[in-house]
């Protein structure tokens, strides 16, 4: 009992020292490690072999303990190889994430501070109290966070513990990209034309920007991922671009600098994998690429490249090793270029740190660049010549994020993941990730779910598994992204390898809409939905009214049902209704015959609405589709990875629906809604103030980015509701705004008799586009 209440006050004691942002401890027993075969790292998680090229040598000299100043799924990857090569981790976590993945798989852990990454993963005197208090002999930073940081890095080597990555004057000369500019232009490495310094406030980066020539890329010096970067194609748009990048940069790398360069316009974006030791030896491990994204960030990439030819490869990489090589690099590392249509390439920047991307590298060589990181750390040198690299086949990585698709390509969501299963069981296929089932997506910090990996003996095969693995992957309770990965590994652009930069406007101009079905698709999921719902009627009415000693399966089973189907129409359109009816052959349940307008259709497979991937033959061919809603009447099937509500109901019951009263519609337009839960970080009016369509009114932060939301229409604020510091759900009315004001304001205009013809001409153009259902009012004669 006594030991009982002092393990009780302990615990009390560490949660409550966490809560009060002071560092707490918590030694768990080391997990019992998976069964590995000597000289082969597993992946724990999935219990099989994933890199082939470079054993691990139990006998060689290696850290005891690495700390993981990182979260999520970069962190469990890093723990995985660290105890496939027999070092013991320790975690680092903020009070949010304290039953996180990552700190579960950790032998230790400690919480460094709060939620927000500036008050825990970025507070660098934390870090390395908890490097002190664990004895932990190095740090892996991961990516972002504290991973270019050179004071951390210095600040490593001072306390005698090893940073794992490069040394911190290469992290201070490549990672600031105002000076790696001048670097790699002596190294004799392709540059893009900018200006050759940091530029301090707006105006000047207006002016730098017009002698450059639009269209310029306004960028953060320090950093990536895409943040703190902005394309600017005027004047206003520098102004704009300059102030979010700057905000932005400071809260994600705490450094705000700028600088600006051209932007090369429909470019590819590859880039050259590096691993170099601390014995003066360099490889660049062949090219991934990552042209496929949305706001600067990339969204899927392959390794190698469909565009690079075997010459190509090998300049590249040359000069990306020169490059390495004139700053003393030490680590693993990524040089990135941006390729024209002609294959010429481009300098973009040098990321000091393991990249998102890693595993499609790892997959196509054989490598796993985490173990070389850690042995190159400790001081060993590489274990393998440039000759000696292979290129195996071919991979993809899909990004799936806790998304919306649907706007802007993907605005980020949070919740909890109230289901969740990873399509491990399809061939070819690693998922990195740092979630569970149970998890939660939270506004604090990225919002990826799962790098979803796939490899192949070739392009085609690879693109094929990864379609299979994104049918197979389930996900409920948060919103996601994968009905647009799905799209895109299957839209015949990508599979042709015809990509760029603008891959995604150019083949969505009007946004994601969600998968076009053609008619005979549209045919299948009416006859999948009508089938599983004939299927459950069938089921309910199977014992109902019966005699206990009658056998009534096949009564159930053999009649046929007869329902009206439909798809949802677009805006402004009908749904097509479709007469369907479905029986079932010989009375087995998951047999069935839909007719649709005269057309057969064969659907075979288990047929449950219960289960959450349905795996069916349809008229002999194979489908995976899954059920993510079921209602009265309507089945919402994920087909192609996008849902679509199929309404099934029986012929008596449409014939009341046209004395159903529609929903009224909202006017939109008065009210600036926020995309996405987040943070308010600036509120630019008042109630009262007249803005103009475009005008920025407000701006908030969610998952680290900023996000600029402006007024749809010209008019006067009603009502601001939201301060800054406020934290909003997604759909909360921000700003109230009043169009009947600039009518009003039209009318009175010209009721002034002294008002000059050229004042009322040019409000009137002004409004003329803008007029909306009050102009057709009647109005007052002008006195």
């Amino acid at each position: 009992m006594l030991r009982a209440a002092s393990n009780f006050r302990a615990v009390a004691n560490r949660e409550f020292a966490c809560a009060k942002r002071q560092l707490s401890k918590t030694t768990r027993k080391n997990a019992t490690a998976a069964a590995t075969r000597p000289g082969v790292p597993r992946d724990e998680r999935e219990g099989k072999e994933i890199y082939t090229t470079v054993g691990i040598d139990h006998n060689e000299p290696k850290f005891d303990k690495i700390l993981i100043a990182n979260r999520g799924e970069i962190a469990c990857r890093v723990i995985k190889t660290a105890k496939a090569m027999g070092i013991k981790t320790v975690a680092v976590h903020s009070d949010v994430d304290s039953n996180s993945l990552h700190v579960k798989m950790a032998d230790e852990a400690i919480c460094v501070g709060e939620a927000p990454t500036a008050k825990s993963y970025l507070r660098v005197d934390r870090i390395l109290q908890a490097v002190e208090d664990t004895g932990a002999q190095a740090v892996h930073p991961g990516y972002g966070f504290l991973s270019e940081n050179t004071k951390f890095a210095a600040e490593l080597e001072k306390a005698g513990a090893k940073f794992i990555g490069p040394n911190s004057k290469a992290i201070l000369d490549m990672g600031d990209k105002i000076h790696s500019k001048k670097i790699a232009t002596a190294a004799r490495v392709s540059m893009i034309p900018g200006y050759d310094g940091e530029i301090p406030e707006e105006d000047f980066c207006v002016k730098v920007s017009r002698e450059i020539g639009y269209p310029v890329m306004i960028k953060a010096s320090a950093g990536g991922g895409g943040k703190g970067m902005r394309v600017a194609w005027n004047d206003k748009q520098a102004r704009e671009g300059y102030r979010l990048s700057k905000q932005e940069a400071a809260s994600s790398f705490g450094d705000d600098r700028m600088l600006v360069e051209k932007f090369i316009d429909n470019p590819r974006h590859i880039e050259m994998q590096i691993l170099c030791d601390k014995h003066g030896n360099a490889l660049w491990l062949n090219e991934r690429e990552c042209s496929i994204q949305r706001r600067n960030q990339k969204v899927i990439e392959e390794a190698p490249s469909s565009f690079v030819p075997p010459e190509m490869r090998r300049k590249m990489g040359e000069q990306a090793v020169q490059l390495a090589k004139a700053v003393g690099y030490d680590s693993a590392g990524t040089v990135e270029f941006l390729v024209d249509s002609q294959r010429n390439f481009y300098f973009l920047e040098m990321n000091t740190r393991l990249q998102v991307e890693h595993p499609i590298t790892e997959c196509i060589t054989g490598i796993d660049i985490v173990q070389q990181m850690l042995r190159v750390a400790y001081g060993h040198s590489l274990p393998l010549t440039q000759e000696q690299v292979p290129l195996n086949g071919w991979a993809f990585e899909s990004r799936v994020y806790a998304e919306d698709p649907y706007k802007g390509f993907g605005l980020p969501s949070v919740g909890r993941l109230s289901k969740y299963v990873e399509p491990r069981h399809v061939d070819g296929v690693r998922c990195d990730s740092g979630i569970r089932e149970g998890s939660e997506i939270s506004i604090y910090y990225d919002p990826l779910i799962c790098k979803l990996v796939t490899h192949g003996d070739n392009r085609q095969q690879a693109l094929d598994r990864m379609q299979e693995a994104l049918d197979n992957y389930v996900i409920r309770g948060v919103t996601h992204n994968i009905p647009l990965l799905r799209d895109i590994v299957q839209e015949k652009r990508f599979r042709s390898g015809d990509i760029t930069t603008k891959y995604l406007p150019e083949v969505y101009p009007e946004g994601f809409q969600g998968t076009v079905l053609t008619h005979a698709e549209e045919k299948t999921v009416i006859a999948f939905a009508a089938a599983l719902n004939a299927r459950k009627l069938a089921r309910a009415n199977q014992f109902l009214n019966q005699n206990r000693q009658r056998s009534t399966h096949v009564a159930s089973f053999s009649k046929t049902y007869k329902f009206v189907s439909s798809l949802p129409a677009k805006e402004g359109q009908r749904p097509t209704e479709h007469a369907v009816e479905v029986s079932f052959v010989d009375g087995d349940a998951n047999k069935a015959k839909v007719s649709i307008g005269g057309k057969v259709i064969d659907i075979s497979g288990n047929l449950s609405l219960s289960l959450p991937v349905n795996s069916i033959e349809v008229n002999g061919e194979h489908i995976t589709t899954q059920i993510v809603g079921k209602r009265a009447g309507e089945i919402t099937v994920l087909y192609k990875g996008t849902p679509f509500k199929v309404q099934v109901l029986p012929e008596q019951a449409v014939k009341y629906l046209q004395y159903m009263k529609e929903k009224a519609k909202v006017d939109l337009s008065t009210v600036v809604l926020s995309p996405m839960p987040g943070a308010i970080k600036n509120v630019n009016v008042k109630p009262g103030d007249m803005v103009s369509e475009g005008q920025e009114l407000v701006v908030m932060e969610a998952m680290k980015m900023q996000n600029s939301l402006h007024a749809g229409k010209t008019g006067r604020v009603k009502a601001v509701n939201v301060k800054v510091g406020a934290t909003v759900d997604e759909g909360e009315v921000l700003v109230e705004l009043e169009h009947g004001y600039c009518i009003q304001c039209f009318y009175l205009l010209i009721s002034r008799c002294n008002a000059p013809i050229y004042e009322i001409e040019r409000v009137f153009k002004d409004l003329r586009s803008r007029v909306n259902i009050e102009a057709n009012k009647k109005q007052p004669r002008p006195t």
